[in-house]
C-alpha cells in the first residue's frame, strides 16, 4: 500500500475508536435499506395491481399474484423487522428464535392491515382528482403523482410505527422524501381524503394530527416551535392539530403543539402561524406589497394589493 493511504488508514482506524457511537462493526443485524425499499415497490404493488410491479394482471390470476407477493414480504418483511427490533432494548437480548416468532407476528399483522390501508388511499386518489383540474385521470394521479407516492408510503410506514417497529418507518418516509421532497413523519396522524397538491418542500411532523379532507400545498411546514429541549421533548406534542375540511396555501408554516386550525379554515400562502385559529376563518398575511422598479435607473413604484383581491384570487 502507498506510504500517504496507510497513514490515511491509520488515521480514519483511531477515529473508529475515537467515535465509536457511529460506526457498526461485527453487527449482523443491520437493516438492508436496499431491501426495505424493494418492499416498499411490492407493497405498492399489491395496494395498486396492475400499475406497479407485474402488468397486464388478468382477473383469473389476481388471486395467485397476490398470493405470491404476500407470501414474498412476509419473509422479507419479517427478516427486517426481527433486524430492527434488535436495536429496541425490549429484545436486545433476547434469543434469535424469540424475536424472529415476534418479528413474523408483526408482518402478519401488518399485512392485515393493507386492505384498510388501501380504502383510505382510494379516498386520497379521489380527492386528489376532485381537487385538481389539471388531472387527466386516476391512472395519471396514481403513475405520476409524488403527492400519492409519498401518502402511499407514509400510510405504510405509519402502520409499522403503530405496530412499534423501530427504524424501518423511518427509513421509508424518508426514501420517498428523497424521490418527492415530501417529508412526513411516520408517526403523524392522517385522516381520509388527503390532497397534497405539487408537494415539494412539505414538512409533516411526528406529531401532527390532520382530520379528513385536508388540502395542502407545496412548500408547507407542520412543525415545532421550538427543538432545544432536545430528547427530553420526546414525548410531548410539539406539531399541530389540523382539523377536518382545511386548505393551506403555498409556504405557510404552522407551528407549536398547542396550535388547532379550526374546521373549514383557509391559511394563506406565506403565513407564519403560531396560535390556534377558529373555525371558518381566512387567515393571510397583511397588506401583500409588490415593487415594481425599470431595469434602467427610475423611480421605484410600490403596489398594495387588497385583501379582498387576494383572497378572491386565493378561493
Amino acid at each position: 500500500m502507498d506510504t500517504r493511504l496507510k497513514y490515511l488508514t491509520n488515521l480514519l482506524t483511531e477515529s473508529y475508536a475515537k467515535h465509536e457511537e457511529i460506526i457498526k462493526i461485527n453487527s449482523i443485524n443491520l437493516l438492508n435499506r436496499k431491501l426495505i425499499v424493494d418492499i416498499v415497490e411490492k407493497l405498492r404493488s399489491l395496494i395498486f395491481p396492475g400499475y406497479f410491479g407485474k402488468k397486464n394482471i388478468s382477473a383469473a390470476s389476481v388471486e395467485y399474484y397476490t398470493g405470491y407477493l404476500l407470501e414474498e414480504l412476509s419473509f422479507s418483511l419479517s427478516e427486517q423487522i426481527a433486524r430492527a427490533l434488535k436495536h429496541s432494548g425490549d429484545y436486545a437480548d433476547l434469543d434469535d428464535s424469540v424475536v424472529a416468532g415476534k418479528a413474523k407476528e408483526i408482518s402478519f399483522q401488518f399485512l392485515s392491515k393493507l386492505p384498510e390501508v388501501r380504502a383510505y388511499l382510494a379516498d386520497d386518489v379521489s380527492a386528489s382528482f376532485d381537487g385538481d383540474p389539471a388531472a387527466f385521470s386516476l391512472d395519471e394521479i396514481i403513475s405520476s403523482y409524488p403527492g400519492i407516492y409519498a401518502i402511499t408510503v407514509y400510510r405504510l410506514a405509519h402502520e409499522l410505527y403503530e405496530l412499534a417497529v423501530p427504524l424501518i418507518p423511518r427509513v421509508m418516509t424518508e426514501h420517498a422524501h428523497s424521490v418527492t421532497g415530501i417529508d412526513i413523519h411516520p408517526g403523524a396522524v392522517i385522516g381520509h381524503h388527503f390532497f397534497i397538491d405539487h408537494g415539494t418542500g412539505i414538512v409533516i411532523g411526528e406529531t401532527s394530527i390532520i382530520g379528513n379532507f385536508v388540502k395542502i400545498y407545496q412548500g408547507v411546514t407542520l412543525g415545532a416551535l421550538s427543538t432545544r429541549g432536545g430528547q427530553t421533548l420526546k414525548q410531548v406534542k410539539r406539531h399541530p392539530t389540523i382539523e377536518n375540511h382545511v386548505t393551506i396555501y403555498s409556504g405557510a408554516s404552522i407551528m407549536g403543539g398547542s396550535t388547532v386550525i379550526g374546521e373549514g379554515v383557509v391559511i394563506g400562502s406565506n403565513a407564519f402561524v403560531t396560535k390556534s385559529v377558529p373555525e371558518k376563518t381566512k387567515v393571510s398575511v397583511k397588506n401583500p406589497e409588490l415593487q415594481f422598479k425599470p431595469a434602467t435607473s427610475g423611480k421605484v413604484v410600490s403596489v398594495e394589493l387588497e385583501q379582498t383581491e387576494f383572497w378572491d384570487w386565493m378561493i
